[in-house]
């Protein structure tokens, strides 16, 4: 399964590919989109779309993670990043790509073990869990967390995936619930 992680941004967006292989992850690509910065956001926002297309076209990936979005403390900060992650997902619906999303927090617990790691940590960590031979930029890093997130999340679910349902106790005595009418 190939996992596509995304980080947007109107000035830098970070991609970061990774495989589960059996059962380990391996660090297939990463990197980050950096459109002109004279350019109009119109243009950086197409620039980032067309540069998305590419990654997903060449790598293919099976699922893609997006960070979901979080209050930030600029209106217009927000409504910018809002736009470049519109363009994310997409990018992500013309290449046929599933989508999942998580909170910050959780894509940096599950990374960390701490929901408010500081970037740096976020950048050791990525770089530790794949065996990465450098620390990638903390864009790709962002979006190479947010693909292991997902690895993460999903193992669980595979694995759960094939136990039998737990039966539910007897109500032995007690009367049952009804529901309200």
């Amino acid at each position: 399964m190939r996992i596509l992680g995304i980080d947007p941004g109107s000035s830098v967006t970070g991609y970061g590919v990774v495989a589960r292989v059996g059962g380990e992850l391996v660090h297939v690509a990463s990197g980050t989109v950096r459109p002109p910065r004279k350019a109009s956001l119109p243009m950086r926002l197409h620039f980032v779309y067309t540069a998305l297309g590419e990654v997903i076209r060449h790598h293919r990936p099976d699922v893609a993670v997006v960070e979901q979005v979080f209050v930030a403390t600029s209106p217009r900060s927000a409504l910018v990043l809002g736009q470049a992650r519109g363009v994310a997902l997409a990018a992500l619906a013309a290449g046929e790509v599933g989508v999942s999303e998580y909170a910050a927090t959780s894509i940096k617990q599950a990374v960390t073990g701490s929901g408010r790691a500081p970037k740096s940590q976020v950048q050791h960590m990525v770089r530790r869990l794949l065996a990465l031979d450098s620390t990638p930029a903390s864009d790709a890093a962002d979006a190479l967390a947010a693909a292991i997130c997902h690895a993460h999340a999903s193992r669980i679910v595979a694995l759960g995936a094939g136990r039998r349902p737990l039966r539910r106790p007897a109500h032995r005595g007690l009367p049952r619930a009804r529901p309200a009418r």
